[in-house]
């Protein structure tokens, strides 16, 4: 078996009576061209442009560059057809929801927008600008939600981007595009502090996971949000692992994103009958391991197809070390009580996701083989490990008789999932 770091691979051998299975997303038959899956896509909203009136001011927002959507390919067509449906060039304004990320450069903004860069104007959102930001109400949970004045503005708002798992928010997509991104960054945190439960010390909401929708206080929080912003409809993508568009989805942003959930649940989780004692997992080599944060994906899915206690090998070369100047500090609070309550007191959504770290490293033991000092990987409550045969040695101490053994070669690209 063939396993990627970086820019490089490992080779192991494993004994076929321990190898319980291999996880890789199955294989999608694409009989379209991404022209033709977009265009197809688009006539279900042909209905809904009919309604938009020549002078017609239309905001598309679409993501950023962290988040490769298929937008060079499907945006250009969309606007399209908003020109055959009477809206001007000059009418049209695309705003990239970023978040609280940073500003794209030229480069990203080409990249973005494929044919369009230099014809349709763009904007960065800017999550700490009062004056380009409109509270426009609050959910039922109380989160206020100020958005971008451009959208707020608009006659039409269009949202578009790519639906796949998240980790708490149980897929993205859909109504992500609003909050958190084109909100403040206050809304933002709040909606994602929405991962806690209320009470003090109560934890994470055992809801607010990968792949779960139904009763998610994270995807509510969002669902409030984005009815706040009246989206007129949206354009989601599926892509592949190699990032070939798949499906799209259009028309209403709750029934196409909820459609396009479905399709991406039914072809990319992975049906286990039991979970396994050791997983082997790489997150598919550079850049899905460049850093932590972006490798952390990689290991909750891994998390999934294994057993408490059990053991997990996480190749993962992070040369770009956690991928956020705060990220490592979080790993001061060494019991999950403590990090909670400073979670609770000063909340940051990378140390949400450092205390989704800790709380699989202290349910499992997990064996990460990486460019990080051995120090700081044990800070982390993980085990270090330079090579993949050393971690195969410290593992198989640690392993029951009879151990059995999933290998995930691409495992933020497949979802395991068991019966119970």
């Amino acid at each position: 078996m063939e396993l990627k770091y970086g820019s490089t691979s490992v080779t192991f051998d494993l004994p076929p009576e321990h190898l319980a299975g291999v996880i890789v997303p199955p294989p999608v038959d694409i009989e379209l061209s991404p022209v033709e899956i977009i265009i197809n896509a688009l006539a279900n909203c042909d209905a809904v442009m009919s309604t938009y009136r020549p002078g017609d001011s239309v905001v598309i927002v679409t993501s950023d560059i962290t988040r490769y959507t298929g937008s060079e390919i499907y945006l250009p067509l969309l606007v399209d057809s908003l020109n055959r449906h009477g809206i001007a060039d000059d009418r049209i304004e695309i705003l990239i929801a970023l978040g609280i990320h940073r500003k794209q450069t030229e480069h990203e903004h080409r990249k973005i927008l494929g044919s369009l860069y230099g014809r349709i104007r763009v904007t960065d959102h800017e999550c700490d600008d009062p004056a380009s930001l409109v509270t426009v109400g609050t959910t039922s949970g109380g989160v206020k939600v100020s958005i971008n004045r451009i959208a707020v503005e608009a006659d039409r708002l269009i949202l578009t981007g790519t639906i796949g798992f998240h980790y708490f928010a149980g897929f993205g997509g859909g109504r992500k595009s609003v909050l958190p991104g084109i909100a403040s960054r206050k809304s933002c945190m709040a909606s994602h502090f929405a991962v806690l439960n209320p009470e003090e010390g109560s934890g994470k909401n055992p809801l607010a996971v990968t792949g779960n929708l139904d009763g998610n206080p994270v995807h509510r929080t969002m669902m409030d949000g984005c009815a706040l912003a009246r989206p007129s409809f949206i354009l989601n993508t599926v892509l592949t692992a190699d990032k070939r568009i798949v499906a799209a989805f259009a028309g209403d942003w709750r029934e196409a994103h909820e459609a396009g959930c479905r399709f991406y649940r039914e072809r990319f989780a992975y049906p286990l009958a039991e979970k396994g004692d050791l997983v082997i997992a790489s997150c598919g080599g550079f850049p899905k391991d460049i850093n932590l944060i972006q490798t952390h994906k990689s290991m909750e899915y891994a998390s999934q197809a294994l057993r408490d206690e059990g053991v997990m090998i996480l190749l993962a070369e992070c040369r770009d070390g956690f991928g956020n100047s705060s990220f490592f500090s979080w790993f001061r609070h060494k019991s999950l009580s403590a990090f909670e309550a400073a979670l609770r007191s000063g909340y940051e959504i990378n140390g949400q996701t450092a205390y989704s770290v800790l709380q699989k490293a202290q349910r499992f033991r997990i064996i990460l083989v990486s460019e990080f000092p051995a120090q700081q990987v044990t800070e982390m409550g993980m085990i270090p490990a330079r090579t993949l045969d050393d971690a195969l040695k410290m593992a198989l101490p640690l392993l029951p008789e009879g151990w059995r053994c999933y290998l995930m070669p691409e495992a933020g690209s497949v979802l395991p999932v068991t019966a119970a």
